[in-house]
């Protein structure tokens, strides 16, 4: 995992929530983790780590993930057994 990467997970947890982090950031933060990451219809991305399955939506129009969505993808992670310390 890269530098990017770490930046980019310790964004994710931090607290207060984050909601300028970059959506593109976030896909090549879940593919270097291992995710296998598939296009759904529309904006959706469906994720699958660690037998954990999750669907994101990109933002649109803008690229930046918003707090909800900093909010589901730090719980899916969670949930996959990655932490800010990973």
């Amino acid at each position: 995992m890269s530098k990017k990467h770490r930046e980019t997970l310790r964004g994710l947890f931090a607290d207060p929530v984050r909601a300028n982090i970059d959506w593109h950031d976030v896909e090549s933060l879940l593919a270097a983790l291992g995710a296998e990451l598939a296009e759904g219809r529309g904006s959706r991305l469906r994720v699958a780590l660690n037998g954990v399955r999750a669907v994101f939506h990109r933002p649109h129009p803008g690229n930046e993930v918003g707090k909800p969505t900093v909010r589901s993808v730090r719980a899916f992670l969670v949930s996959a057994g990655i932490t800010a310390a990973d």
